[in-house]
């Protein structure tokens, strides 16, 4: 997967645009609203999400598996940016623990094995008080059943990319151990490419009691 996206950030640049996600605008609205401070976003890109919450007065910790997403995020938001290089699969990173946590379109990426490990890695760095956020393809989605399938709702849709798609009852399954507060649908509009029908996902959101 690292080799698939460093080429996908190399070949295509700032793919997505610099407008942050539907999720992440929702999201930045519940941090404000709980006064957050101190973010973790695995999955860092070229920090288009993680923006928002930089503007919002919160500091940012990244994640992210390819060298030139991170080096386009510090040349367009900032060298001082602090980003682990590297897989989520392999956290923590560090020992700090995060007020929110916000994970957008990732999880989906990875198999069983490592979408438990993934929750259970994060939910470990969240204060006591906190959230985290995890945005997660729906079997809703336009692009279900895309390319070729290699389990119940999992399908390679091309090469180099495996992508498992939520239904309600997985949600519950893989996140009701982690004080599950909220999960609904939510729409993602493809804004770099006009036109073309919008993303389905599940917004999960879980705290941590204390």
């Amino acid at each position: 997967m690292a080799e698939f996206w460093e080429e996908s950030f190399i070949e295509k640049q700032t793919m997505w645009g610099f407008e942050p996600s539907e999720s992440a605008i929702v999201a930045n609205e519940l941090f404000k609203e709980k006064q957050l401070k101190n973010i973790l976003v695995p999955g860092f890109g070229y920090g288009r999400n993680a923006q928002l919450f930089r503007e919002s007065g919160m500091v940012v910790t990244g994640i992210e598996i390819s060298q030139t997403a991170i080096d386009l995020a510090r040349q367009h938001y900032g060298a001082d940016l602090k980003v682990y290089h590297g897989s989520v699969t392999d956290m923590p990173f560090d020992d700090v623990l995060y007020d929110g946590i916000f994970c957008y379109a990732l999880i989906h990426l990875l198999n069983q094995d490592e979408r438990r490990k993934l929750v259970s890695d994060c939910y470990s760095q969240l204060s006591p008080g906190g959230y985290m956020v995890f945005v997660a393809v729906s079997t809703k989605s336009p692009n279900y059943g895309t390319g070729r399938q290699l389990s119940r709702n999992r399908f390679e849709i091309f090469e180099g990319v495996q992508m498992y798609f939520y239904d309600e009852a997985v949600v519950k399954q893989e996140f009701g151990n982690y004080t599950l507060v909220d999960f609904k649908e939510i729409e993602e509009p493809t804004k770099h490419m006009p036109g073309k029908p919008p993303l389905r996902f599940y917004m999960v959101t879980c705290r941590k009691e204390g």
